[in-house]
């Protein structure tokens, strides 16, 4: 069934609501895009004379895609190579959503977003539609076909959950890049010390590499082993431009909100590291190196001056 050219409109004026609440429950803008483009099939396919609110109903559909897609992606990370991490959205992405709230902005950073592969695709659907949207539990209810008390026990849940993580502080942009800056400073000082000082002691290292970009399977915990880890990373060395390809620039940017140095080859993105800041220093250092989960992030790059990096790796 072809669409009227308002109803084709009306679809448009909600597809960017539609991918940003479908990013937050499944953590990749790929998937993302493809549910978004599945909500707009059914939407195509059914008669939108007959459907009296027409957001309700695309919300509806396309957390239920989201649903099927996270029950399916449960047993596919089962066999995924090494760690997973989420796809990262550089700063201006509109797949970022809405940051008025405070909630609304930690809601999509990568921290929760991590956080949030604990809870069940109920718990992820809840939170979202009401932490990220605002959401009333009554009309959660009638998306998930569950009582507004259920909605409200769940999401109850779901905060207790993602509370469990160590509290992020916010920083602006100028503070985020400060906070790289001196980062990637004391990554390239030679010597772990000064790393150590920036990290809290209980400090974690994660790498996503898919199986495509070399990334140990097992988390690096303990400020000193992160930092060892660091400092070997950011290490020059003829075999790792070789094995790369070139010697990636470094520029100082925002992942999710949070503080982030993007690693740039040849114009493509190649690593995005998310640093989560906390009042006692950083915490946890999430590394996304592999090449499926930086498309995006190379495209949004890619429309933007950045100036001059900060660094060249190796």
């Amino acid at each position: 069934m072809s669409l009227a050219a308002e109803d084709v409109e009306r679809f448009e004026a909600a597809r960017r609501r539609l991918a940003a609440i479908a990013y937050r429950m499944l953590g990749s803008a790929a998937e993302a895009e493809d549910v978004v483009q599945e909500t707009y099939l059914r939407w195509q396919a059914a008669d939108p004379e007959r459907i009296e609110v027409p957001e309700a109903w695309l919300t509806k559909v396309l957390t239920n895609l989201c649903l099927n897609q996270l029950t399916s992606a449960r047993a596919r990370r089962e066999t995924y190579v090494g760690q997973w991490l989420p796809e990262p959205l550089l700063a201006g992405d509109p797949m970022l959503g809405p940051a008025d709230t405070a909630e609304q902005r930690e809601s999509v950073s990568f921290a929760v977003l991590t956080l949030m592969e604990r809870l069940s695709p109920n718990e992820r659907a809840v939170y979202v539609l009401r932490e990220a949207f605002d959401y009333p539990h009554r009309e959660i209810a009638g998306v998930l076909d569950i009582s507004e008390a259920a909605s409200q026990q769940i999401f109850h849940r779901a905060k207790q959950h993602v509370a469990e993580g160590r509290a992020r502080t916010e920083v602006d942009a100028a503070a985020a890049r400060r906070i790289v800056e001196e980062f990637l400073a004391a990554a390239a000082n030679g010597r772990t010390e000064p790393l150590v000082k920036l990290l809290t002691a209980d400090a974690v290292s994660i790498g996503d590499g898919g199986g495509k970009v070399p990334a140990r399977a097992k988390a690096f915990e303990g400020a000193v082993a992160v930092a060892k880890f660091l400092w070997g990373l950011f290490r020059p060395g003829a075999g790792k431009r070789a094995a790369v390809g070139g010697s990636p620039e470094v520029y100082a940017t925002t992942a999710n909100g949070d503080p982030a140095a993007v690693a740039v080859l040849n114009g493509s993105v190649v690593g995005i590291m998310c640093l989560q800041v906390t009042e006692d220093g950083i915490a946890a250092v999430r590394n996304q190196v592999n090449p499926d989960k930086l498309e995006r992030a190379t495209a949004t790059w890619a429309a933007e001056d950045h100036g001059k990096p900060l660094y060249t790796v190796f």
